[in-house]
């Protein structure tokens, strides 16, 4: 029992040691965290206010060396978490090719954003190289690749509406010089018989690193509606013919089929299309058949077709 007692107190003992222990080397720990100490660190930068004249390439590096004098606290701080600083190119400067900021310039801007307690000592360059270009722009028409197929007696009324139907590209001009047009992500629909709007991606061509979009979406909507078919007897009228000759077409009539939305067929008549037989056609050749044309039908119909394509015709002189 009395051996038992005494190697518990022995263990509280060494417990007591060890909590005393850590508590000095603690508390010597933090002490000489808040002594000043110089160490290199890694800043991010974050470029802001560029001119609207340039654009800032995909090679520009983001991360910059720097010297700096500070507590412990403040060094242990940056080794985990990386600190972050603005810089403004709107004075960037432009020497033999090249966008530079000079050191004195980012030295006053990283002043301004660090901590009172951290001294800014060097840089690890001189100069300091910001990857610009100068900027072209341009408008790109948006080609919607959209595959429509519709129920039976339906068809897309008009044309395919784009929103929007075009996009601005900003690059050098190297890069963009060639473009005039980007296509959608393919569309596919299939059974149509009502309206649409489907939106889609747009399809960026490859190896332009250094250029932005001003949006990479658009909306492909489209109207559709139900049609239907209609005959009409349709009058030939003769065209270009010697004037002191009466024309005969044989027949005089033809039979043209108009496809169109069942209300737009309610308000055509045979007055609504022309049908013309033009004798500059024959170009002196002796023939008494002509091809027939339509030189007028509304442009609401979605399409005409003749039933026949030739008429004959004879002269007789007045």
């Amino acid at each position: 029992m009395e051996g038992n007692l005494i190697t518990g107190l022995n263990r509280r003992k060494g417990k007591i040691f060890f909590l005393f222990l850590v508590c000095s080397f603690l508390a010597w720990f933090l002490s000489n965290l808040s002594d000043s100490y110089e160490s290199r660190t890694n800043f991010t930068l974050n470029y802001k206010s560029l001119p609207d004249s340039l654009i800032l390439g995909n090679k520009a590096s983001k991360n910059l060396e720097a010297k700096v004098r500070t507590s412990g606290f403040q060094l242990m701080y940056y080794r985990f978490f990386s600190k972050q600083i603005d810089v403004d190119l709107s004075n960037v400067g432009y020497q033999n090719g090249e966008y530079v900021i000079t050191e004195d310039n980012l030295k006053k801007q990283m002043d301004k954003q660090l901590s009172q307690n951290v001294s800014l000592l060097d840089l690890d360059r001189s100069r300091w190289v910001v990857d610009l270009y100068q900027v072209s722009q341009k408008a790109l028409a948006i080609k919607p690749n959209i595959e429509l197929k519709f129920q039976p007696n339906h068809i897309l009324d008009g044309v395919l509406t784009i929103s929007p139907d075009s996009i601005v590209v900003k690059g050098p001009a190297s890069e963009i010089d060639t473009l005039f047009e980007v296509e959608t992500e393919p569309i596919i629909l299939n059974n149509l018989s009502e309206d649409f709007s489907e939106e889609a991606s747009i399809v960026f061509p490859k190896g332009l690193d250094n250029s932005i979009f001003s949006s990479n979406r658009t909306q492909v909507s489209g109207h559709v509606v139900k049609f239907s078919e209609k005959v009409f007897e349709v009058e030939v009228k003769p065209v270009n013919f010697p004037d002191d000759y009466e024309v005969k077409m044989f027949p005089n009539t033809v039979s043209l089929v108009c496809k169109a939305s069942l209300e737009q067929l309610k308000t055509l008549d045979p007055g609504s299309f022309e049908i013309i037989a033009d004798y500059k056609q024959l170009g002196g050749n002796a023939n008494n058949s002509l091809f027939l044309k339509v030189a007028k039908k509304p442009g609401t119909v979605y399409a005409v077709r003749l039933q026949q394509r030739t008429v004959n015709f004879v002269l007789e002189r007045k």
